[in-house]
């Protein structure tokens, strides 16, 4: 993290389609290990992936839509704007939008979200 105060700015033009059925933009993800957020969005109708991201934490900020998360052994719940979902690491986890708009929220990881610690379960 810089020692000196900082923006980061949305860029929509780097927003990718992952294999897990949604998109991702990388919001934050700097030279600091302790942390990363990323956008994630995905469509009316989609369930993303059953996954596991091992040794790190998420946090789901649902920000836009309305989606049915399913985590670990936990009943499925409906989230809308506000809510937060915590994931613990190596929890299975998926979520699909039940609403008519995108499903907007961001993933708030600790440590930073590492591509070698994600596991497909499907």
């Amino acid at each position: 993290m810089p020692a000196v105060p900082a923006v980061w700015k949305h860029d929509l033009t780097k927003e990718f389609t992952t294999p897990e059925r949604c998109s991702i933009l990388e919001t934050y993800a700097v030279d600091e290990e302790s942390m990363s957020i990323a956008r994630a969005r995905v469509e009316p109708g989609i369930t993303t992936a059953w996954h596991i991201v091992e040794h790190t934490i998420e946090r789901y900020l649902i920000i836009e839509g309305r989606g049915r998360v399913e985590v670990g052994d936990l009943r499925s719940a409906e989230v809308g704007p506000g809510d937060i979902v915590h994931i613990p690491a190596g929890t299975r986890q998926r979520i699909t939008n039940i609403g008519e708009g995108d499903l907007i929220f961001y993933c708030i990881c600790t440590p930073r979200f590492q591509q070698q610690n994600y596991r497909s379960l499907e």
